[in-house]
């Protein structure tokens, strides 16, 4: 995916969450789904810009398993 595609991704999967989150009983399943996803997206939209910043091909860079963006900061 190219930055373009990753992007609306990420507005895809905002949209979604929203959407569940207005219901009185969300999915909590799909929302932790959803926010692991974006975690995901966003993970690899930072690696491109980096990637491309250190003058390095942007489309070498790959998501990262959901467990690994996910605990980053533990």
């Amino acid at each position: 995916m190219d930055d373009q595609q990753i992007s609306a991704r990420i507005t895809d999967l905002i949209k979604e969450e929203h959407s569940l989150e207005q219901h009185d009983e969300p999915d909590q399943s799909r929302l932790r789904d959803l926010a692991v996803e974006l975690d995901q997206c966003w993970d690899l939209l930072r690696q491109r810009r980096a990637r491309r910043s250190a003058g390095e091909n942007p489309d070498e860079a790959q998501a990262r398993p959901g467990n690994v963006v996910e605990n980053y900061l533990q």
